[in-house]
């Protein structure tokens, strides 16, 4: 169809095994990925390579470390790092943007989940990449259990958790009350 909406989910059904919170989460936090580049967010994947350059580095620390003379641990200020960084920076994050194109007076977004073990609650917030920007809007989120978008076979009801995750992130967009 050529006329298809961006705004729709996609056709191929997506599964999880539902006794896996991993799983679980895993296609959950993979749709919002898909439903808020489709609404014109591009991915911002800085992050994302600092710390593949980070791994790199530590792997190759780990195998100087293994041939050196020295014991371990006198790298820990490296590891200690990385760590924080991720610790810091990341925390539940599933998705960074750049703010859409042609829009001046937004920032990106840091989307993220959380899918607490032996919980059915689901979490998705939505927050602005630079809090301190002047177009940095509140940040927003919902809490839902997970048993309303699956069915009892682990298949995702993908029209119901695009409907929440889209409203979301309108909810989000949307120009704040000013007080009087």
């Amino acid at each position: 169809m050529a006329n298809e909406s961006t705004n729709s989910p996609p056709k191929n059904p997506k599964k999880a095994n539902l006794l896996d919170h991993h799983s679980i989460k895993h296609i959950l936090d993979e749709s919002v990925s898909e439903i808020v580049t489709g609404r014109g967010y591009s991915e911002d994947v800085r992050l994302s390579n600092v710390r593949l350059l980070m791994g790199t580095i530590i792997i190759i620390i780990a195998v100087v470390a293994q041939f050196y003379p020295k014991k371990f641990p006198e790298n820990k200020e490296i590891l200690i790092g990385c760590i924080l960084i991720i610790y810091t920076r990341e925390k539940n994050a599933i998705l960074f943007t750049y703010a859409p194109q042609g829009s001046y007076n937004s920032t990106g977004l840091v989307v993220s989940s959380k899918l607490p073990r032996f919980s059915d609650m689901y979490t998705l917030t939505i927050a602005s990449a630079d809090p301190q920007s002047i177009s940095a809007k509140e940040t927003v989120r919902f809490t839902k259990s997970v048993t309303k978008w699956f069915t009892k076979d682990g298949i995702l009801v993908e029209g119901l958790f695009w409907k929440d995750v889209d409203g979301l992130i309108n909810d989000y967009a949307k120009e704040p009350k000013k007080s009087k």
